[in-house]
């Protein structure tokens, strides 16, 4: 599989290279206990994400203020397919259907149920992820990189998701840090 970014520009919808990326997995919350908490201490030759080109882009209308500037896609689905709402109600990654979507931001949303399509239907903001889904740590450090819905930790009432397990755990080293540099890095990256 190879996943597609959608990074819409502001003046036009343009066309770039397209990427691949590994998979693995992990899963924590802040509310989860610790023994649910899978640990990964990352090796210092853990492959890191790579900046890559996006290999679609889709204007996002201007109207639109709670729209993202960048949703990361994979096989045109918005996070590969994940239910946003189920980070928070399962406490758990749970796959979408393509029975259950809702079109947001520029991407095709699915959810594993009618209830969890409403909810984000109705305060997108409040179930998206953050950073329009893309890897949390690469935009910490100033590119986008895409990411496994398996590797995701609500922070603060907010969905953040990484490249992998390896990543995860480098991203939780300094989780305040790493979101206050991939909030000052966002629009600049969310423009590229």
């Amino acid at each position: 599989m190879r996943p597609i970014f959608v990074l819409p520009l502001l003046i036009a919808g343009l066309t770039a290279a397209s990427c691949s990326a590994k998979t693995s997995s992990s899963e924590a919350t802040d509310s989860a206990p610790a023994t649910a908490v899978e640990e990964s201490t990352p090796t210092e030759s853990a492959a890191e994400p790579t900046a890559e080109p996006a290999a679609e882009t889709v204007a996002t209308a201007p109207a639109d203020s709670a729209a993202l500037p960048a949703v990361y896609v994979q096989d045109a689905v918005a996070i590969a397919g994940a239910d946003p709402v189920a980070y928070f109600t399962e406490g758990a990654y749970v796959p979408g259907s393509a029975e259950f979507t809702h079109e947001w931001s520029g991407a095709t949303w699915q959810f594993a149920s009618a209830e969890n399509r409403d909810a984000f239907a109705s305060d997108p903001a409040q179930y998206a992820p953050q950073y329009g889904g893309f890897c949390a740590w690469a935009v910490s450090q100033g590119y986008t990189a895409p990411v496994e819905p398996e590797a995701w930790r609500v922070v603060d009432g907010k969905l953040y998701l990484n490249y992998d397990k390896n990543i995860q755990a480098r991203w939780e080293r300094d989780i305040p840090g790493n979101i206050a540099k991939a909030d000052a890095n966002w629009p600049e990256v969310a423009a590229q």
